[in-house]
């Protein structure tokens, strides 16, 4: 068996990120979660936004 033919481990120092397939499927997860953070970031501020202007405009 190679080093780095299968892991073993959890940790992401021991990946064979040299592999190409690994790489696109991590490049790609992570994508994914970036994008999926920024738009639950936009929601969440906007929300924010939104209750901190509407409770002031009654006043």
């Amino acid at each position: 068996m190679l080093h780095g033919e299968t892991v073993h481990s959890p940790l992401p120092q021991d990946l064979p990120w040299f592999q190409a397939d690994h790489a696109i499927f991590f490049g790609v997860l992570y994508m994914v979660l970036i994008v999926i953070s920024i738009g639950m970031g936009y929601c969440v501020m906007k929300s924010w936004w939104d209750s901190r202007g509407d409770s002031h405009a009654g006043h």
